[in-house]
């Protein structure tokens, strides 16, 4: 069992497979041309699987992979069938512009639940944010995943100026289709160019969303990451990922291991223990990830105030989403 001195337990981990995306989002990579880790230095398909038996030894019950993008690696079949022997729900976060070609690799893995970012319905603005014209193609993916029966969760990260123009579309989704919409508060990281006032709370958005539609509170549980809410007689239900207005650091139970095999005990920690290199030296991989536990902080990885408003961007040491993974 892994538990931190706050009495959390650690049984959901986080692994992803490479830091490139073929899309080029400004939140979350901070600019085009980007520096790719050398091959050497990412985990190798066998090193991912060991450590992955690892977790799962230490009382893991679930692993999401993420990346960047996850289905970009070459070996995403090899890995999803060697992991789906093991004990432990697996799920997915992509962009979904690859789903169709990996299909029936999430099926024969025995994934249900698949995580897709999208930030906009509008082509053109889709086209800005992302860099690359796939609207259409992911919009075709998400409707696939549909009818084979996943549970389908899209991720929008609330970016200010343009989630106000598009919340109640995101939200009458859900009337026909059973989609669980997640609006993510807009959250600093290294070179995303984070400031207060670009941040749009889930307060604000649900006034926005309770001026057009007549709403429900669902049932939040103490691990879930979200504020949950459904229009009556809806198909699929909405929510706010509050990390920056209302963080759930009490009832985090998430560790993430990023692509060159550094465990992260929170997603804005500063400090990383590596894994990796542990594991390659043929040392107790066991200890360092109970000490990463260890010094894990209470809230926000220890580095900015829960009133975000007093949060400073430039004295937050982290690296890119994109170098932590999803």
């Amino acid at each position: 069992m892994l538990q931190d001195n706050f009495g959390r337990i650690h049984d959901y981990l986080r692994i992803s497979l490479t830091d490139h995306c073929n899309f080029r989002c400004s939140y979350c990579m901070p600019q085009e041309e980007m520096e790719w880790m050398p091959q050497s230095k990412l985990m190798r398909k066998e090193e991912i699987l060991t450590l992955a038996q690892t977790f799962i030894g230490l009382g893991v019950k679930k692993i999401r992979l993420t990346g960047g993008e996850p289905l970009v690696r070459k070996e995403f079949p090899e890995l999803m069938q060697a992991l789906s022997r093991y004990p432990v729900e697996l799920t997915l976060t992509t962009n979904g512009v690859l789903i169709h070609k990996q299909l029936e690799t999430l099926k024969k893995a025995g994934v249900r639940s698949v995580n897709v970012s999208l930030d906009t319905l509008n082509r053109k603005k889709f086209l800005q944010l992302t860099r690359r014209d796939q609207f259409e193609q992911v919009w075709e993916n998400i409707l696939l995943l549909l009818r084979e029966n996943f549970r389908v969760k899209l991720n929008a990260v609330a970016l200010h100026g343009l989630i106000e123009e598009e919340i109640c579309d995101f939200v009458s989704l859900t009337e026909k289709l059973p989609l669980h919409v997640r609006f993510i508060e807009f959250m600093p990281f290294s070179g995303n160019h984070w400031q207060s006032k670009k941040v749009i709370t889930a307060a604000q958005m649900l006034e926005l969303v309770g001026k057009n539609f007549e709403m429900i509170k669902l049932e939040d549980k103490i691990h879930d990451t979200t504020k949950k809410y459904q229009v009556p007689g809806f198909a699929g239900t909405f929510a706010f990922i509050t990390t920056m207005s209302e963080n759930f650091c009490a009832g985090c139970n998430r560790i993430r291991l990023t692509a060159d095999g550094k465990i992260k005990n929170c997603l804005f920690g500063k400090e990383e223990l590596d894994l990796l290199g542990a594991l390659r030296n043929g040392e107790d991989v066991e200890a360092l990830i109970r000490l990463s536990l260890s010094r894990k902080h209470q809230a926000l990885g220890g580095q900015f105030d829960p009133d975000y408003l007093k949060a400073n961007p430039d004295a937050i040491q982290n690296r890119s989403m994109i170098k932590i993974g999803g």
